[in-house]
């Protein structure tokens, strides 16, 4: 399975290319040529970051975060000074 950073890099790259495929698509319908290909296409890419997207937040549930400690309690995570922990 990627690691988490190939999979936001995939991610990025990926709303880039969608980016560009809509205005594409805008330019081919002002030139009055169909669009409906392209269209799918930008529907198949979308549904791929979605999933892509997906597996990201299942990695990201999976790994600690910066102010998590093993077996802590929410309220041990609050500092008991006069300000909380800034995570």
């Amino acid at each position: 399975m990627p690691d988490i950073d190939f999979i936001r890099g995939e991610i990025e790259r990926m709303r880039v290319q969608v980016g560009r495929q809509r205005k594409e698509i805008l330019q081919l319908q002002r030139a009055g040529i169909g669009t409906a290909s392209a269209e799918a296409l930008l529907s198949r890419m979308q549904a791929k970051i979605d999933d892509l997207c997906a597996q990201r937040d299942a990695l990201k549930a999976g790994q600690p975060g910066p102010c998590q400690r093993q077996g802590a309690r929410p309220e041990e995570v609050v500092s008991k000074t006069s300000r909380p922990k800034v995570c």
